[in-house]
């Protein structure tokens, strides 16, 4: 029989093991959750009540799938995604896409920083110090930190997201109809209702996220032997970042909905709206959760980008590397946390607001052009071998392409039609 001193040995090497693998799964699917995905639950909770809680469990699906196989692609290629995409398809298709992305990414950011803003002028603090002062922090964390130390931070940031089904919990739902709405699908043809749903399917599972996801398990240097691990890593960040976007709805549909003040202009106005209905206490834990979303956001999509550009222009990338030996990494993070910030600086809220809900939107539009890459990638006998996608896998992936690329066509044909956007 095994002594207390071999046990404890071999739930050292599991714990080992565990934290040498777990990280980029829950990570890149908790960091969705930003100040864009606050604002867009909040805005679907608060305009649509509890209506859009059907398409939480389609999004779930979709999620782990297409995290899974990039996660899986990682693995096996030891490579990134925006690397494989330039090295099959050429520099020309990598570099139009890049491009887009880019500028996606810039929007992002935006809505990063306008969170940050808004959620610590609850706390009395104005934009013009607290947006430096968060930039110059993840500057400094990313710039400064080692692959190991960044990642621990991150995962930290991540259990502060509780802050969200508490303050859920305080609103006091109608727990029966939100159930009832999570499993029974309903639709609306009208553009809000269209334009509302590609921003919940761009805010949950954005393009950025497949090209940091695959650069950061690249990174760690995850092998094939220790898969299995990396695969619960990827499920059990994508159950966590959904039950904080249903936590999210649920509290601004049983609130800002049914007080029938749907109009919300930023994030912060949703935790505002929370006092008088649900208590201060409801209205704190909402905003602490944002000001930490937008600060864990602001360092993960500035990095994402500078990962996907990098790889795609064939450049030295990794936060193990310092700025000499990746300068054009280090530079492009560097200016794009500088844009965004100096962005929300200096236009007013009301400026930043269609910046934000417009990028989740462009993120949606932009998500089947990254899948159908990864879907004839994970496919390849010569890159996967053993390890290509199974038919599920594909139908999955393929259904969630086609049904942004109709979704799309119905939001571009109800354009013609009256409905208000919820903004």
């Amino acid at each position: 029989m095994a002594t207390n001193r071999e046990r404890l040995r071999r739930w050292r090497r599991s714990f080992v093991l565990i934290f040498a693998v777990v990280g980029p799964g829950i990570i890149t699917a908790n960091v969705d959750n930003d100040a864009g995905g606050i604002y867009t639950y909040s805005v679907a909770g608060a305009s649509y009540g509890y209506s859009l809680l059907w398409t939480l469990v389609p999004i779930m699906v979709a999620l782990v799938v297409i995290q899974e196989m990039n996660s899986r692609m990682g693995v096996v290629t030891g490579k990134g995604l925006a690397d494989l995409i330039r090295e099959e398809y050429g520099f020309r298709t990598t570099f139009i896409l890049m491009g887009l992305l880019l500028v996606t990414n810039l929007g992002n950011t935006v809505a990063d920083f306008a969170g940050l803003a808004s959620g610590m002028g609850l706390f009395g603090a104005s934009r013009f110090i607290a947006v430096p002062v968060g930039a110059l922090f993840v500057w400094l964390l990313v710039v400064r930190g080692t692959h190991r130390v960044v990642e621990n931070v991150f995962l930290a940031a991540c259990v502060f997201y509780i802050a969200y089904p508490i303050s859920c919990f305080f609103a006091n739902p109608d727990w029966t109809h939100a159930l009832i709405s999570t499993v029974k699908p309903s639709f609306h043809f009208d553009r809000g209702y269209l334009y509302m749903m590609i921003g919940l399917v761009g805010t949950t599972i954005a393009p950025w996220m497949q090209f940091y996801q695959q650069a950061a398990v690249v990174e760690k240097g995850i092998k094939i032997k220790h898969y299995a691990l990396a695969r619960w890593d990827v499920i059990i960040g994508c159950v966590m970042a959904n039950a904080v976007a249903f936590f999210i709805v649920v509290a601004c549909a049983s609130t800002i909905f049914v007080s029938g003040e749907r109009h919300i202009s930023n994030a912060a106005d949703a935790a505002l709206a929370l006092r008088p209905l649900a208590g201060h206490g409801a209205e704190i834990l909402f905003a602490f959760g944002l000001v930490n979303a937008s600060l864990f956001a602001a360092c993960i999509l500035p990095l994402s980008t500078a990962y996907y550009v990098c790889e795609g222009l064939g450049l030295e990338s990794g936060l193990d590397k310092r700025f000499r030996e990746a300068p054009i990494f280090y530079w492009l993070y560097t200016a794009l946390i500088v844009l965004g910030a100096l962005i929300v600086v200096w236009l007013r809220e009301s400026q930043q607001v269609p910046i934000i809900l417009l990028s989740q939107v462009a993120n949606g539009i932009l998500l089947p052009c990254v899948l159908i890459f990864m879907l004839r990638l994970s496919n390849r006998r010569d890159l996967m071998g053993d390890y290509r996608n199974t038919r599920f896998f594909n139908i999955a992936g393929y259904t969630t392409c086609v049904l942004m690329i109709a979704l799309t066509a119905l939001l571009l044909v109800s354009s013609f039609f009256p409905g208000r956007l919820p903004v």
